[in-house]
């Protein structure tokens, strides 16, 4: 039997399926539990690991193909089975309507157990040498997060780990998330947060990288993070744009990650691709108001006018119906 073959490449921008999902996200708005089912999925024998997930469907009701994790080699055949069964990830970036935005999804025993939407971009400063070649001056790469990521993840009861890399492992990036209880007025409370953050990244790539002065790879990682911080059961939705610092082994330079249309939940999914209520940012939030509340002071104005007219009419009504008393006395002894 030959093997499976597709005429265009999967994932690609003329791959028929991803073309036809992309039209059927951006015109209904579908959710990703009608984009992609894997529940009864069969892998694909052509795809390679952690690809994008994007072969032959139907629609939005239709199934995907499935990726999975490559197994070690030296797996025994059936812990490498077991391991294939109970853990599946998902590059669905191509179900987005936006170019810049990625969708990870990482399922255990055939749940989803993490999610996550967003676009990201890493500025990162680099020494090149000036026109003397005798000074240093610094650079400055804009880094994006590639459509056609590889990816792996871990979901855990209290801890989870996503884990995305593009360009043959040019670039790693790292995201841990950890689910901790509070006290507060109101008795205890879970929330969960981004702990930690780490980007590997090679100067020697030459996609973002020109000229670097002695290239080598180098890791960028938080210091004492607590970010996205979202109640227990919830997802975290912010679609402003936010900049998050990170320190590179590259001579303490710092490196900046940007992230925008963010939704993400990794612990406490109840429904297969479907995220949990939404938990908006501070940033979200002052923007909505701001939205409404000219819209609520124009409410109001138009109320207190509405008022005013009412009394207004009300009051000339009755006035209209009394007798007028002349003013000029000379006149009482023709009233009667």
């Amino acid at each position: 039997m030959e093997p499976y073959r597709d005429e265009a490449a999967p994932g690609s921008e003329t791959d028929p399926a991803l073309l036809e999902h992309r039209s059927c996200f951006a015109a209904t708005g579908c959710p990703i539990s009608a984009a992609r089912s894997v529940a009864t999925g069969t892998p694909r024998r052509d795809r390679g690991a952690y690809s994008s997930g994007l072969g032959a469907g139907r629609g939005c009701s239709g199934e995907l193909a499935e990726s999975r994790p490559p197994l070690s080699a030296s797996l025994p055949a059936d812990a490498a089975a077991r391991l294939a069964a109970e853990q599946e990830v998902e590059n669905l970036s191509g179900l987005s309507p936006n170019p810049e935005k990625d969708i990870f999804v990482v399922r255990e025993n055939r749940t989803t157990c993490l999610m996550a939407e967003f676009a990201a971009k890493f500025i990162v400063p680099y020494d090149v040498w000036a026109s003397n070649y005798v000074d240093l001056i610094t650079e400055q790469a804009d880094i994006p997060l590639s459509r056609g990521a590889e990816m792996k993840g871990k979901c855990g009861t209290n801890e989870s780990e996503l884990e995305i890399s593009w360009l043959e492992q040019a670039y790693t990036l790292k995201l841990f998330f950890l689910k901790e209880g509070h006290n507060t007025s109101r008795g205890p409370e879970a929330f969960w947060r981004l702990s930690r953050i780490q980007f590997t990244y090679d100067t020697g790539e030459r996609t973002y990288f020109k000229d670097a002065v002695s290239p080598g790879k180098h890791t960028a990682s938080s210091h004492r993070l607590s970010a996205l911080v979202t109640p227990a059961g919830k997802s975290y939705e912010c679609q402003a744009q936010q900049t998050i610092s990170l320190v590179s082994s590259d001579h303490q330079k710092s490196v900046q990650l940007l992230l925008s249309e963010v939704r993400l939940q990794p612990f406490d999914i109840t429904a297969d691709f479907v995220f949990s209520e939404e938990h908006k940012c501070p940033v979200d939030q002052r923007e909505q108001l701001e939205e409404t509340l000219p819209l609520i002071l124009g409410l109001i104005l138009g109320l207190v006018i509405v008022i005013t007219l009412c009394v207004y009419h009300i009051h000339h009504k009755l006035t209209a119906n009394q007798v007028q008393i002349p003013r000029d006395r000379s006149q009482y002894k023709h009233m009667g």
